[in-house]
C-alpha cells in the first residue's frame, strides 16, 4: 500500500516509515499540516497516519478538510494525548482509528491491516499476465499456480507493473511505489531492481519491456 505519514517529530516519523517500508509499504513523509493538506489533495495514497499536534494546520483540521472534499481514505490519528475527550475529538473529526503515543509498531501494523480491509474492492482483484497471477489484496504473486517468492523491492516493482494493466510505467512512478514520494533515492536504482525482476520472470515467459525515454511495461513473451 501507499501510506502517507504526517508527523512533526522527525525521529518518530522516520521510525514509522522505516518499519512500514521494511514490510513492503511505500511511505510518503510530511512534517507540516499545511504541506500535508496540499499533498493529500492531489495524491492517491491508500491510507494516512496523521498526528494531531502539527505545525501549521493541526491534525484534526487536516482530517476535517479531507472529509469535506470527499476524501474517504482511512485515517489513523496519532497523539501523545490519551484522554477520552481527545480520542472522541479525533474520531469526530473523521478519523477511522486512534493510537496514543507511545505505541508498539505491531499494534500500528494491526490497525493498518484492519483498515486496509475497508479499501475499495477493486484492489482485491486478481490480475493475470500470461502464466503470472498477482493478488493485489495480499500482494502475492504466482506463476503457473506456484508461489513466486520476491524480495520486497522487486515485489513493489511487480505490483506497479501488473496493476498498470499493459500501460507504460515511468521510473519515477516505480520509485514512488518502492520508497514513497520524495524519497532521496536516485532513479537509477530502479534499473537495478527491474533487471533483477526481469531475470526472475523471463524463464516463465514474462517480459519487462523497455520503452526508451518513457519507462517499462510488463508483457507476455512473444514466440522465440
Amino acid at each position: 500500500m501507499r501510506i502517507v505519514v504526517v508527523e512533526d517529530n522527525e525521529n518518530v516519523a522516520k521510525g514509522i516509515a522505516y518499519r512500514l517500508r521494511d514490510i513492503g509499504h511505500a511511505v510518503d513523509l510530511l512534517h507540516d499540516g499545511n504541506a500535508a493538506d496540499e499533498f493529500l489533495a492531489g495524491d492517491d495514497a491508500d491510507l494516512a497516519i496523521i498526528d494531531i499536534n502539527l505545525p501549521g494546520l493541526d491534525g484534526l483540521s487536516l482530517v476535517r478538510k479531507m472529509r469535506a472534499r470527499g476524501d474517504g481514505r482511512p485515517v489513523i490519528m496519532l497523539t501523545a494525548m490519551a484522554e477520552l475527550e481527545d480520542r472522541v475529538a479525533g474520531l469526530d473529526s473523521g478519523a477511522d482509528d486512534y493510537l496514543a503515543k507511545p505505541f508498539q509498531m505491531a499494534e500500528l501494523e494491526a490497525r493498518i491491516r484492519a483498515l486496509s480491509r475497508r479499501l475499495p474492492q477493486q484492489i482485491t482483484e486478481m490480475v493475470d499476465v500470461g502464466g503470472l497471477s498477482f493478488d493485489a489484496a495480499t500482494r502475492e504473486a504466482r506463476v503457473d499456480g506456484r508461489p513466486l517468492d520476491l524480495p520486497r523491492r522487486e515485489l513493489s516493482v511487480l505490483e506497479c507493473l501488473v496493476t498498470a494493466a499493459g500501460r507504460t510505467v515511468t521510473k519515477s512512478v516505480l520509485l514512488d511505489n518502492m520508497y514513497g514520494t520524495g524519497a532521496d533515492v536516485d532513479e537509477t536504482v530502479v534499473e537495478v531492481y527491474v533487471s533483477r525482476l526481469r531475470k526472475r520472470l523471463r524463464p516463465h515467459g514474462i517480459e519487462i519491456k523497455v520503452r526508451r525515454g518513457l519507462g517499462y511495461v510488463l508483457a507476455e513473451a512473444g514466440p522465440a
